[in-house]
């Protein structure tokens, strides 16, 4: 199928976003996407879209740097594109980026700058630097105890400053983010963290009030010359809250704020950054500000809504990277819906004030599933999207408040 094409796109991860990644390669070339992840697991395992080879070992940077090597060998009359789908496999390719096979193109950003932007107390000093808002903040270190106090009230939010160390803790009972209604649950999050072997900064940081639709998500894709060519915003309508899917994106629909975009496009040029990059900010109505949380330096894993919104990822890379072209700068202007979840879900936890908009969507075909590929389409395979859906009713149900009025 793919003998023809010039690339072999390589991912490494088995979640809902090399799985997306992958799809944006099959309907824009056609192609099989050779994916590593560490299990069989749903949604890449057993997909006729991806080549899913299993590596237990996937998280260590010598079987990474094996792997990439024999894919290059396996294809070595074409060029293999290299994307991470998690902050570990971002960090080893940067790190890796100079030393990894002469027919490898591997879309990052040195891993100096890498490792400056994922620590989120860096970030927000960049942040300020270059004038973006962020919610009011507080570096916390463990040698603090209980013995700190914050000028703002609760509830409080705590998050780890580094991501892939407090993952490699292998604690499954640490939480993405603490949401914590008083003073000593805050103590006693942070007591949580630091018992389960976590050495670095917590981020402390005031709520910003406000439901998932006042979320925002920007996914930016910046040249192999670090200029900015495609922005996608998404307003957020839905996430999830159960413990470990906490702030992952559910339903978006996608929007333009020129000036937000703008902002953040300056930031990126003036870092010489390259690849994908993807912003969570939250819109404050207290003073009219979209407020930035962090970057990632990847594609999210709600990066479909891109895709689905007429910019495929695939053709962004491809056409940078393989065909050496000098694309427009382009922000996405039109409407289009994207959704994790079954549209009994999307019209349940959502404010009713979208569903109209949503509905007329669906109609239009400007509705789109991460899961639901007519290309990706064997009985087993419609049989395990439809327990996806099954999982998410519950779930939902079972962590979701629907919205009021």
């Amino acid at each position: 199928m793919s003998n023809h094409l010039p690339f072999q796109p390589l991912v490494f991860g088995g979640d809902i976003n090399v799985y997306s990644v992958a799809r944006a390669f099959h309907e824009a070339y056609g192609i099989r996407t050779i994916a590593y992840g560490k299990y069989p697991s749903f949604p890449c395992y057993n997909s006729a879209i991806i080549d899913y080879r299993v590596c237990p070992e996937n998280e260590d940077i010598t079987a990474f740097r094996r792997n990439v090597q024999a894919v290059a060998e396996e294809f070595s009359d074409k060029k293999i594109i290299l994307l991470g789908c998690g902050d570990n496999y971002v960090q080893m390719a940067a790190h890796c980026r100079d030393s990894l096979p002469a027919n490898v193109a591997a879309p990052y950003i040195d891993a100096d700058l890498l490792d400056t932007l994922i620590n989120k107390e860096k970030f927000y000093q960049l942040c300020d630097q270059y004038g973006i808002d962020h919610p009011a903040t507080f570096i916390y270190d463990k040698s603090m105890g209980h013995n700190f106090s914050l000028p703002w009230g609760p509830p409080y939010i705590a998050k780890p400053a580094e991501s892939v160390t407090y993952w490699a803790c292998g604690d499954h009972t640490l939480a993405k983010v603490y949401i914590c209604q008083s003073w000593e649950e805050l103590l006693q999050s942070l007591d949580h963290v630091y018992a389960a072997g976590y050495q670095n900064h917590m981020i402390l940081q005031e709520f910003i009030p406000g439901d998932d639709s006042y979320m925002r998500v920007l996914t930016s894709y910046s040249d192999h010359n670090a200029r900015v060519t495609t922005m996608c915003l998404g307003h957020v309508l839905l996430e999830e809250h159960s413990p470990h899917g906490i702030g992952n994106h559910a339903v978006i629909l996608t929007e333009c704020c020129e000036e937000l975009e703008l902002k953040i496009k300056g930031l990126l040029e003036q870092l010489h950054f390259v690849g994908f990059s993807n912003f969570d900010i939250k819109y404050d109505q207290r003073d009219g500000k979209y407020k930035a949380f962090e970057i990632n330096c990847r594609q999210g894993r709600s990066n479909y809504y891109v895709t689905g919104a007429g910019h495929n990822i695939a053709k962004l890379l491809v056409e940078d990277l393989v065909e050496g072209k000098q694309l427009p700068f382009q922000m996405t202007k039109n409407r289009s819906l994207w959704r994790m979840v079954p549209k009994k879900v999307a019209f349940k936890f959502t404010p009713k004030q979208y569903h109209e908009e949503m509905r007329a969507l669906i109609r239009a075909g400007a509705d789109h599933h991460s899961l639901v590929y007519s290309g990706d389409s064997s009985l087993r395979r419609r049989l395990r999207v439809y327990k996806n859906h099954l999982g998410n009713l519950k779930r939902f149900d079972q962590y979701n408040k629907i919205p009021e009025g």
